[in-house]
């Protein structure tokens, strides 16, 4: 596949250095991809400085303001995981804005897959709250944005360790957008339950699966093969989107999963394998993964997965 890649400097600009989501997180994968080869392999995309307007398709303008003005005034610590300083709001900006250029690039058919590697992470952001390290909800924007470009049905794939409950939140009552995730439960933020559905016109959309302590390589790869095909190809989406968080590999320090490489690198053709299938653009997020190496080297074995399929 002709795989791009977004990753700019201003995105290590977000930094807390003794706090699990700094930016040696991006400096190691960049690292490993340099070193392996990979990074020459790709098509290495720019990205944007998203508007407040489109970051409030998904955000109350009231937030984006308020966010605004605290980093402006220095910042500090949002919740007692999230922080953020003079310059998180326009790196924040930014990661949105890698999204959205992924995005406009895939619909221009300039490339067939994109990885985007940008932090802050997302899939915990709300409407109108910073939570669990995330700012602005990166693909919940990008969704919104797809959907305002007239695509009529977006698959979200979800397989961070914790559940996107700010995704979730943003298309609960929406069936234009099927959000599927798996993630280690009962765990932070305690959503994502089985019997979390959807509601309204949005009632099935939402496909939660649960996932308990110490699940490995064969429980994964059995939702993966099993369960999720059937829901893509039922729903027939015309994009996806995935939220790639690396923190269920079995050396991360934040969690309780057993995942190898080689089991992420499972998900991965799986998904892959669905979009070919399919004919759809996918695009995929970079989400959690606090252990340095487990990081780089999954995240270099998704995109060799990308680059040879």
């Amino acid at each position: 596949m002709r795989t791009g890649f977004i990753y700019d400097e201003i995105f290590l600009k977000h930094n807390e250095l003794h706090h699990p989501e700094n930016k040696d997180r991006l400096i190691s994968i960049m690292r490993e991809l340099d070193s392996k080869g990979t990074l020459k392999k790709l098509i290495l995309l720019k990205t944007r400085r998203a508007t407040p307007q489109e970051v409030a398709l998904n955000h109350e303008p009231s937030y984006i303001q308020e966010l605004h003005d605290f980093c402006s005034a220095g910042g500090g610590y949002l919740d007692p995981d999230t922080y953020a300083y003079k310059d998180s709001y326009e790196v924040a900006l930014h990661a949105v804005g890698a999204i959205l250029q992924g995005i406009d690039h895939l619909l221009n058919k300039d490339v067939e897959a994109v990885f985007c590697a940008v932090r802050p992470p997302g899939h915990h952001a709300e409407r109108s709250k910073a939570m669990g390290f995330c700012l602005f909800n990166n693909v919940a924007v990008g969704g919104w944005y797809l959907l305002n470009k007239g695509i009529e049905r977006v698959f979200i794939v979800d397989f961070d360790a914790h559940h996107g409950n700010g995704t979730q939140r943003s298309f609960y009552e929406e069936d234009r957008v099927f959000y599927f995730s798996t993630h280690q439960y009962p765990f932070y933020p305690g959503t994502g339950s089985a019997e979390e559905k959807g509601a309204g016109k949005g009632y099935g959309y939402t496909h939660n699966v649960p996932m308990k302590a110490y699940s490995g390589d064969e429980e994964y790869i059995k939702v993966y093969r099993e369960i999720l095909p059937d829901l893509v190809y039922s729903y027939r989406p015309q994009f996806m989107l995935v939220s790639a968080g690396y923190d269920i590999h079995k050396d991360d320090p934040l969690t309780y999963l057993n995942v190898s490489t080689q089991g992420i690198g499972n998900i991965v053709e799986s998904l892959v394998s669905i979009s070919k299938d399919l004919s759809i653009p996918v695009l995929f997020a970079l989400e959690g993964g606090y252990n340095l190496r487990a990081l780089a080297e999954s995240v270099n074995l998704t995109l060799e997965i990308l680059l040879k399929s």
